[in-house]
């Protein structure tokens, strides 16, 4: 194999078995990532476009190629996008046919250029400029929508990336400008008229119709051939005393993030909550080491209590502790403490945070207060043709002809029923999903081919999850999660040939991949299965077409 820097590498052909696909590192540290089917060779940069995984490492079933990390999912032949996390698909290069070898030209690369040419006389309007509105805007020009698209966000900011908030922002290793979605000339890049600081008060979806008001008060009224709505979700604000205080934050924005990165300095932190954000922000404040302490109070015995069983919760426990968070457990809180300081250069007195008061009576010492208890889907604007718990829609996220609801206000029917989901990946799946409903391409998988997917990251571990369970007690435990190495896998009750509904692991990423290729395609294992040594991954390479 010769030099990448040269932009030639030489491959044989014998390596890699029909089927099946193989990279190759190069001095330079970029990948190379060859795809065989019989004699049909495919070259392509072996690095996962979101996050930089090696996609060697991961796994192909049939013609998707399977990123290990967070599940980004491209076709073998051409490399283009099927499934999220990536926003876009595999560079592909040329490929020069030497007999017994090939010579993969790194110069060259095949993708087709997309023109910009359908439905040009359309306006596709989105609301809401997170995960599910970004992906519907970036997808629909990706696949050669040439109409009008206005993105609509309450924020100053464009579109970021939401969930490394709670990972590498809060813990100092991301700045700002690295969250920007596509990169901070998105908008203007793909012709899209993003309009920032701005609110949707009313929502008229018979007309596909909008009324927005900006920060000074006035209204505007748009009307598209195309309305999607994304609105996203909001933390939920518990009912006990002393919630409005000043130093009681939420995190779901940037802004929230940097009040937070600048409040917590030297700082007694208290966080309410112990799922997969409160445990985030505890992991990555605790990795910036500019806290004076930090404390995590939860109601259960347990954390993320409602994804994983209590063996794999008390190994996360371990972990946190090891890094030095404090535990509170068991516990209910029933008011943040005020108390009365006084300013050092004016010398009047305010309020803040001073302790949490538990329903034992015991107090935590407390400076800020961090709220991880939840979010609620922001659904009032639909409030004449929702459920209180989410917009229903079809598998194509559409409400009604031309009016799309998606992201953490949708209750969609997919593959595993109708379900609201709050996750990133989801929220991306549904804008792919969307953008596809609109340009009427059937050749993109609705819901009901998709399942859900996601990670969080502690300490630099990622669990992963894969599927949707309604409880982890009915579960399957293989390895160790106290050494960071265990799958787990999730079944609606205890019997033997119930097939798993979701699976979470530390450390077996090719399993998981296997499990949501297999739950993807109907065919997860069941518990007598598992129990007998079903090889996870062989069994997801043969059924896969």
């Amino acid at each position: 194999m010769t030099n990448a820097a040269i932009h030639t590498v030489t491959i044989n052909k014998a390596d890699i078995a029909s089927g099946d696909m193989k990279s190759y590192k190069q001095d330079d540290d970029s990948i190379i990532l060859i795809t065989r089917d019989d004699n049909t060779f495919h070259a392509f940069d072996g690095k996962c476009p979101h996050a930089g995984a090696d996609l060697g490492t991961g796994l192909r079933c049939g013609n998707r190629i399977v990123c290990p990390w967070h599940h980004a999912t491209f076709d073998s032949t051409d490399g283009s996008l099927l499934e999220p996390i990536a926003t876009h698909g595999l560079t592909q290069y040329e490929l020069i046919d030497a007999g017994d070898s090939l010579t993969v030209n790194t110069a060259v690369t095949l993708n087709k250029v997309v023109e910009n040419n359908k439905l040009s006389d359309t306006h596709t309007l989105i609301v809401g400029g997170g995960g599910a509105g970004f992906m519907t805007a970036h997808q629909l020009r990706n696949s050669g929508y040439g109409g009008q698209i206005t993105l609509i966000t309450k924020e100053h900011s464009a579109p970021y990336n939401r969930p490394l908030l709670s990972k590498a922002f809060l813990a100092g290793n991301m700045p700002e400008e690295k969250l920007l979605l596509g990169g901070t000339d998105w908008a203007s890049k793909h012709d899209i008229n993003l309009r920032l600081n701005q609110t949707v008060s009313e929502i008229l979806p018979n007309e596909r119709t909008i009324i927005i008001k900006d920060e000074n008060g006035h209204s505007d009224t748009q009307t598209a051939d195309f309305l999607v709505v994304a609105t996203g979700a909001e933390p939920k604000i518990p009912p006990f005393k002393g919630a409005e205080l000043d130093g009681v934050y939420t995190l779901r924005s940037m802004d929230d993030a940097k009040l937070i990165k600048a409040a917590s300095h030297d700082q007694r932190v208290v966080i309410i909550g112990t799922g997969f954000i409160g445990m985030e922000v505890a992991s990555a404040l605790a990795q910036a080491g500019t806290t004076a302490s930090i404390t995590v109070i939860g109601q259960d015995h347990r954390v993320m209590g409602n994804i994983v069983s209590e063996t794999v919760s008390n190994a996360l426990i371990k972990l946190h502790k090891e890094k030095g968070i404090q535990f509170v457990i068991d516990a209910s809180v029933t008011e943040i403490v005020e108390v009365e300081k006084v300013d050092e250069n004016s010398g009047s007195n305010f309020s803040q945070v001073g302790a949490i008061k538990l329903a034992n009576g015991e107090q935590v010492d407390a400076d800020i207060v961090i709220l991880g208890t939840g979010v609620a889907p922001r659904i009032e604007l639909f409030e004449e043709v929702n459920a209180p718990d989410g917009v229903q829609v079809d598998e194509h996220l559409q409400l009604r002809e031309g009016v799309y609801a998606l992201g953490d206000i949708a209750k969609a029917s997919g593959q595993m029923g109708r379900m609201r989901i709050e996750h990133w990946r989801v929220a991306l799946q549904h804008g792919l999903v969307t953008a596809a409903a609109i340009l009427n391409d059937d050749n993109v998988d609705s819901l009901e081919a998709r399942i859900p997917f996601f990670w969080t990251m502690q300490y630099g571990k990622s669990l992963r999850y894969s599927g949707h369970a309604e409880t982890p007690d009915h579960n399957i435990l293989f390895g160790s999660p106290d050494t960071l190495d265990y799958i787990e896998y999730y079944f609606d009750d205890d019997g033997e040939d119930t097939r798993a509904s979701a699976a979470s692991t530390l450390g077996r990423d090719k399993e998981l991949v296997a499990f949501s290729e297999l739950l993807r395609r109907g065919h997860a294992p069941t518990r007598a299965q598992l129990k007998a040594g079903f090889n996870i991954i062989d069994q997801a390479q043969a059924l896969s077409p």
